[in-house]
């Protein structure tokens, strides 16, 4: 039976297959379509030349052993091979290679691209967007050749996407899918703000300065909490930027999202006051290390700046810090302070 094999192993090369991967999966799928075959033998295996162009379909058939006393179940034995290649096999075979040399290409291409994208796991990338009727719920991302996949949970709420408009994205997860390679990218995450400000920040990228932690409720608030690694170095400084600069360049990418610059300390009461900024906390009450609670102290009319609209600033201050933070008033706090200190027993 005829194939143009040398044809063949030419089209696999310009695809980067070898000669060898596109042989074995042509003589499996041509064993499979053998055995569909009406009177197929059980056992077989295909053979191809690629000098003639033909291949030859060998099967064997099993001899059934008769039972005895010392072997009551013996295994059967096989004939020798014989050419059991049908007659009318040429049309189904033809088919077969070209279902054969189409899933090969589409795993090699799918190859590359997981190869080319499996790097870009964590990176920030531009892409284009692509809005497609049949999937109203993903926006469907162009970056070159490929489409990635911007889920509903990965996006912005309230951040409108149209088609034909660039887009930058945080790749979220590269992976094999059942149709071919996955990229799912998101505008929510929060480490799409820090790739943000590498872009942005010199020293982020040598290492003077060190983003140690994000807290973000995507197209609302974020804060990052900074620290210098070298000295002489002002964190927050660098992130602004000569006249806020570098900022306002992260916060056109992120629309009308806001951002909190803070300094980062060991001291878990002056990171718990650093993160209630815009607020300034008089002082911070460690209440137990082991729960990781305190108490920050805020003047009278900074309470609700500390707490923030729908206790946002308070809520992203504790994810930022991972401390549970209870907020009291300043005022009262030296007051109850006050009444204690007069109830309190004097000396004889």
């Amino acid at each position: 039976m005829e194939l143009d094999l040398t044809g063949m192993h030419k089209l696999a090369a310009e695809q980067g297959i070898e000669p060898e991967t596109l042989d074995d999966a042509l003589a499996e799928a041509l064993r499979l379509a053998y055995l569909k075959t009406p009177h197929a033998a059980k056992h077989a295996r295909v053979e191809l030349d690629e000098r003639s162009g033909s291949f030859t379909v060998w099967a064997v058939d099993e001899i059934r052993q008769e039972p005895t006393e010392d072997d009551p179940h013996p295994a059967p034995t096989f004939s020798e091979e014989y050419d059991d290649t049908p007659r009318d096999f040429g049309r189904l075979a033809a088919a077969t290679a070209r279902q054969v040399i189409s899933q090969l290409f589409r795993k090699a291409e799918d190859d590359k691209v997981f190869g080319a994208f499996s790097g870009q796991k964590g990176k920030l990338i531009t892409g284009v967007i692509q809005q497609d009727v049949s999937d109203p719920t993903n926006v469907h991302v162009a970056i070159g050749d490929v489409e990635a996949i911007l889920p509903r949970r990965e996006q912005v709420p309230g951040e409108r996407y149209r088609h034909g408009e660039r887009l930058r994205v945080y790749v979220v997860n590269v992976a094999r899918g059942l149709k071919g390679p996955e990229i799912v990218v998101s505008r929510s995450h929060p480490e799409l703000v820090r790739r943000l400000f590498e872009r942005e920040v010199p020293e982020l990228v040598s290492g003077a300065v060190s983003i140690m932690a994000i807290a973000r409720e995507a197209g609302a608030r974020t804060k990052l909490a900074v620290k210098a690694n070298t000295e002489g170095v002002n964190p927050k400084g660098a992130l602004i930027g000569p006249g806020g600069a570098r900022v306002r360049a992260v916060m056109e990418n992120l629309g009308p999202e806001k951002i909190d610059i803070v300094d980062w300390s060991e001291d878990p009461a002056k990171f718990v006051a650093a993160a209630l900024s815009p607020a300034v906390a008089t002082g911070v009450q460690v209440i137990s290390e082991k729960n990781k609670t305190a108490i920050a102290f805020i003047h009278d009319d900074q309470l609700s700046l500390a707490i923030g609209k729908e206790g946002q600033n308070a809520r992203l201050a504790a994810k930022l810090t991972g401390w549970k933070i209870g907020i009291e008033s300043a005022e009262a706090h030296a007051q109850k302070a006050a009444e204690n200190t007069e109830n309190a027993p004097s000396a004889e």
